[in-house]
């Protein structure tokens, strides 16, 4: 059997990463590398990875020294880089490997492809195709193995056939992952590193394939998003509202927006979870009576904004550029007011003061309207705008709603995102 190398970054999540790593050893034996990365923990994490490093030869340990969170953004290719193996496998620290785990996944691997296991969860999640929800415990203290194995045993329908969608654990040749330069740091510490490597993957050319025959029992976002634990109600059932942590809250906010800006879109999948990726054009929004609450809607829909208040402009830059690696002093930009004596009508320039790396006259696709007319439903034409584009089909102007477009180029540039650099 070719090896594998786990991929786990942990922070604070100690008794979660016993529980792996147990499952691992015993289900699965020693032959495959796991490599660890603490999070600048206080748990005790850093101390339990070394004294199990000492007596278990096929474990390495990094540790990030602080005094700040890195991520398993950054953390996941840190560990690939020291990985021994030629295959890594994306690994969450809540996550138990079952029988035959490795031998399933290894079966449907070689270069070119991107293999995950299918996950059978505690119901935290609303159910869905991809994965099973069956409850076997929703902590390491109530985790029943036993019943777990005679489902595996008894319950599962090991006839279906593989699908093509994608989630951790997935396992690639580390060279095919190193190809397109790992995950994005714009996501860190975390959030949608995955849905971005995920489209990267498919750009390029990288088949997925989901088997049901290996499976892990995950407990679920225990590194951030419920790193408090999951808890029950008086009826034992799964009740975990408003436990979601306020660090991955307001990360998942910056990491949404960052994904926009790099794609044009929200994240996008079918019910297997294979990723969608619309065109990404490059887009240009001119703007009316645009003030700092509707700038900061607006702003991660487009290559560039164009809007009159320069103070707006500089406060939102102030207080959003911390926020994200993307310069917003090429994404936001003024105008000023004339008029065309010609034609009579209110025309837009840029402000003369403050120099481009383009006008907006030169973007692709330039969208025009008037925040007044703006609401809720027709934002939703901002939201779509790459499939309002692609569907349009030729280059000209046209009306919908309130926006008045001028496509000048279908050009896309969706491939240009396959590399990290």
């Amino acid at each position: 059997m070719k090896t594998i190398s786990f991929i786990q970054p942990s922070r604070n999540n100690l008794k979660y990463l016993k529980w792996s790593y147990n499952s691992i050893r015993k289900n699965l034996g020693y032959i495959h590398e796991i490599c660890w990365a603490d999070d600048f923990s206080d748990d005790g994490t850093w101390e339990w990875m070394n004294e199990i490093a000492e007596k278990d030869p096929n474990v390495k340990i990094h540790r990030n020294e602080g005094p700040n969170r890195l991520g398993h953004t950054i953390l996941y290719d840190t560990l690939v880089d020291m990985a021994s193996n030629d295959i890594v496998m994306i690994y969450h620290a809540d996550m138990y490997a079952c029988p035959k785990l490795d031998e399933e996944v290894l079966k449907h691997l070689e270069p070119g492809k991107v293999v995950s296991a299918t996950r059978i969860e505690p119901p935290l999640h609303p159910d869905g195709p991809e994965k099973i929800l069956k409850d076997f415990g929703i902590e390491p203290e109530e985790f029943d193995e036993h019943e777990l194995m005679r489902y595996l045993d008894e319950g599962v329908d090991y006839s279906k056939k593989p699908t093509n969608g994608i989630f951790a654990p997935w396992a690639i040749y580390k060279d095919d992952f190193l190809a397109i330069g790992g995950h994005d740091p714009l996501y860190a510490p975390q959030s949608k590193e995955d849905s971005d490597i995920f489209n990267r993957f498919v750009l390029a050319g990288y088949d997925l394939i989901q088997t049901w025959r290996g499976f892990v029992y995950h407990m679920t976002c225990r590194g951030s998003r419920f790193k408090d634990g999951a808890l029950r109600n008086p009826a034992g059932q799964v009740f975990m509202k408003g436990r979601e942590s306020t660090e991955w809250l307001e990360q998942n906010v910056r990491s949404t927006r960052n994904f926009i800006r790099k794609w044009g879109h929200m994240v996008k999948h079918d019910e297997v979870m294979c990723p969608i990726i619309p065109p990404k054009y490059d887009v240009g929004l001119v703007v009316y009576n645009c003030d700092y609450n509707l700038l900061r809607e607006l702003e991660p829909w487009c290559s560039c904004i164009y809007i009159e208040d320069t103070s707006v402009i500089s406060k939102y830059i102030s207080d959003e550029q911390k926020n994200t690696d993307f310069d917003l002093k090429d994404r936001v930009k003024p105008y000023i007011k004339g008029k065309d004596n010609k034609k009579n009508d209110s025309v837009l320039r840029l402000n003369s003061r403050l120099k481009s790396n383009f006008e907006w006259k030169n973007h692709g696709v330039l969208v025009k309207f008037d925040t007044k007319q703006l609401n809720a439903n027709n934002f939703q034409h901002i939201v779509n705008l790459s499939e309002i584009i692609a569907s349009s089909g030729t280059k000209g102007r046209l009306e919908l709603d309130i926006y008045k477009f001028n496509i000048r180029s279908l050009k896309t540039y969706e491939k240009d995102l396959i590399l990290v650099k």
